[in-house]
């Protein structure tokens, strides 16, 4: 399923983007809007991936594709809460079901994409797969 930054950002982008300037400016200049926007995407979202995992889904890979393109810090304050909102309502109904997480340029990101509590967390070219596992291991002992 798709993760409520990147889908705000097709939202105020109104379509892919090289630099997302339209919805960073949002974060700086109206970030309770932004946060209204994120939440109730990651509600809808929520209920979408609970009614894929009651139709069959054996596992839910979320994607934040363009979170990558955050700073940690506003990773920390625009994704990463809004992805912990969707896994813990997918883990309150069914802790069963396995989760992954799939952000494009995460190397700045893998510690705090392991610590919001999903069980795998995809690397991509930018990270070494040995460090990513250090990283990931170091992410969820916080």
């Amino acid at each position: 399923v798709g993760c409520p930054y990147t889908l705000a950002t097709y939202l105020v982008e109104g379509k892919t983007s090289r630099e997302y300037l339209e919805i960073k400016k949002m974060a700086f200049t109206e970030p309770k809007l932004l946060h209204a926007i994120l939440k109730n995407l990651a509600d809808s979202i929520a209920e979408y991936a609970l009614f894929q995992i009651e139709c069959g889904a054996q596992l839910i890979q979320i994607f934040d594709s363009w979170a990558g393109h955050l700073s940690p810090r506003d990773y920390d304050t625009f994704a990463a809460p809004y992805q912990k909102m969707i896994l813990d309502k997918i883990k309150e109904k069914h802790p069963e079901v396995p989760t992954v997480v799939y952000i494009k340029h995460s190397g700045a990101l893998v510690e705090r994409m392991a610590a919001t509590g999903v069980d795998v967390v995809s690397l991509d070219w930018t990270v070494d797969m040995a460090e990513g596992r250090e990283r990931i291991a170091n992410g969820r002992a916080k």
